[in-house]
C-alpha cells in the first residue's frame, strides 16, 4: 500500500511540472503580442471614449514597458517582460470594466480576441511572477478614509491606500 504513494506523488510532481511547461509554453507566445498591445495602448491613449483616468494609467504602463529597470529587470528572459505584459493586461482590464469592449476592439490590429487573449495573460501570468510580486500586483486595495488622507497630507504619514486582505490570509 505505501508503494502506492511514491508513485501517486511522482504522478502529480509530473503532472505539475507538465501543466507548468505547457503555461510556460502559453506565456511565451503570449508575449509575442507584447508589442501589439503597447501599440494598442498607444492608439487608446488617442481616442476621446477613453477616459482621462485610464489613459494616465496606460501612460503609466507605457512608461514601465519602456524603462527597463522595474519589479523584475527587463535583462532576465522570459520573466522580465512578463510582469510588463501582466501590468499592461491589468490596465486593459481595467479598461474593459469602465467602457464598452468594442473600444478596445476597433483599435486591436493583431490576430484573435482581444478581450479573450487580455483575460488569459491576466490569467497565467501571475503564475510565472515570483510570489511577493504577484501579490502585490493582485492585492485589493483601499483609499484611506478622508480623514486619514487629510492627515497624512499634513505630514502624519498615514498611507493613503492599504491592502485588503481576506480571512484567508489573517489566519
Amino acid at each position: 500500500m505505501t508503494d502506492h504513494k511514491p508513485q501517486n506523488k511522482a504522478a502529480v510532481q509530473r503532472s505539475r511540472r507538465k501543466d507548468r511547461s505547457e503555461g510556460r509554453g502559453r506565456m511565451k507566445n503570449f508575449l509575442l503580442f507584447l508589442p501589439n498591445l503597447v501599440s494598442l495602448i498607444g492608439r487608446l491613449m488617442k481616442d476621446g471614449r477613453v477616459p482621462s483616468a485610464e489613459k494616465a494609467l496606460f501612460g503609466v504602463a507605457l512608461l514601465y514597458f519602456i524603462v527597463p529597470i522595474d519589479l523584475i529587470p527587463d535583462f532576465f528572459p522570459f520573466i522580465g517582460q512578463v510582469d510588463d505584459i501582466y501590468l499592461i493586461a491589468l490596465t486593459l482590464m481595467r479598461l474593459l470594466s469602465n467602457t464598452d469592449s468594442e473600444v478596445i476592439r476597433t483599435h486591436w490590429r493583431g490576430g484573435g480576441d482581444i478581450v479573450a487573449l487580455i483575460q488569459l495573460i491576466a490569467g497565467l501570468a501571475p503564475k510565472f511572477l515570483p510570489g511577493r510580486i504577484a501579490r502585490i500586483l493582485v492585492a485589493k486595495v483601499e483609499y484611506n478614509p478622508a480623514m486619514k488622507v487629510a492627515s497624512s497630507l499634513s505630514g502624519t504619514r498615514e498611507p493613503l491606500i492599504y491592502e485588503v486582505r481576506t480571512e484567508k490570509e489573517h489566519a
